[in-house]
């Protein structure tokens, strides 16, 4: 095995490592927007893991390209999903309480039943 042909299979287990990372994080947030009680938890959970999601998948990607072009391009891609998620989520959550729709708080909730819960 020459040297070449150990970095080719590094390159491919980073990869791999990165994609399989993106996934999972997606994962979390897909249930994440199940589990959470309110719209505002929901949607930070959305916004983080999936901009933490593409960040994994697409470096994944650029790393497992053939060529430098096509990595460069997934890059740019990374980068617009960069600025796009986090204020797209802002602005959804924005037009979300401008229209009266309040977080849920800590105060708001019924005491628990069983002492302790």
């Amino acid at each position: 095995m020459t040297l070449l042909d150990i970095l080719d299979l590094a390159r491919l287990v980073l990869g791999d490592i990165l994609i399989g990372i993106g996934g999972l994080t997606a994962l979390i947030g897909a249930f994440g927007l199940v589990r959470l009680p309110d719209f505002y938890t929901r949607a930070h959970a959305a916004g983080v893991t999936d901009t933490a999601g593409a960040i994994g998948i697409l470096v994944g990607l650029a790393v497992l390209s053939p060529d430098l072009l096509t990595a460069v391009k997934l890059i740019v891609v990374l980068l617009v999903a960069l600025f796009a998620s986090p204020a797209s989520c802002h602005a959804l959550a924005r037009a979300a309480f401008r229209s009266g729709l309040r977080p849920s708080l800590h105060e708001d909730r019924p005491p628990p039943a069983v002492p302790g819960e």
